[in-house]
């Protein structure tokens, strides 16, 4: 399997400003991510930074790692979205006759990962399943916690189910934010949020922040200090 590692970096973060260059215990934070791709990116497989930061850019030659392109700011906008970078950095190693089997999305807001969660999110991928992504227990359970408004202005269980406690409803899980590992021939004909034959792998909740805010930040710090 030959695996494009994309790391997206755009410029413009509003909630924390700069986030991706600033410094996250002895280095950027998009360093952390850098430095785990590296931890485990094979021979035949890539690197890629997606990003119109300069600074990210420039990071990225400093530690010697190509820069194919940078990215248009149509892809860098609010609105744009994950599934539209992916697919421009897959056309532009296609267009240079470099094809990949698999994506690796990794979000340099999400810094903390262990080889254990690399391992099993490679173990539990196989030609059946068109993503693997890395997930947290949800606190909050649509059986119990999570409400709809319905036409009438009340509000429903978001899911229906007799459950007197939240520890007797079925658990339910979200994406961390961390790991995503996308079949690309799955991507090409359909996008990621129609996509039916996905496995997960569970990581706790001190390796599933992800950094949007400052107060993101302080939890990041508080974690990594605790390590």
């Amino acid at each position: 399997m030959r695996i494009l590692y994309l790391i997206p970096a755009r410029a413009g973060s509003k909630g924390l400003p700069g986030k991706n260059v600033k410094i996250l215990g002895d280095k950027p934070l998009i360093v952390h991510t850098i430095d785990f791709a590296l931890q485990n990116i094979k021979e035949e497989d890539e690197l890629c930074i997606s990003s119109n930061d300069e600074e990210v850019l420039d990071i990225a030659k400093s530690l010697r790692i190509d820069v194919p392109f940078v990215r248009p700011e149509e892809l860098a906008s609010d609105t744009a979205n994950s599934y539209d970078v992916i697919m421009h950095a897959i056309k532009c190693y296609e267009d240079n006759n470099k094809c990949f089997d698999l994506v690796l999305l990794l979000q340099p807001t999400s810094p903390f990962r262990s080889q254990d969660d690399f391992d099993t999110l490679i173990q539990n991928y196989d030609d059946e399943v068109e993503m693997v992504v890395s997930v947290k227990k949800a606190k909050e359970n649509p059986y119990f916690t999570l409400f709809e408004e319905n036409e009438s202005g009340f509000l429903d269980k978001s899911k229906k189910g007799n459950f007197q406690r939240r520890q007797d409803c079925p658990d339910v899980f979200a994406f961390n934010g961390s790991m995503y590992l996308l079949k690309v021939s799955a991507l090409k004909n359909r996008s990621i949020n129609e996509f039916k034959k996905i496995k997960k792998i569970v990581m706790p909740e001190e390796r599933s922040i992800d950094i949007d805010t400052m107060a993101d930040w302080t939890l990041a710090e508080f974690y990594l200090n605790k390590q």
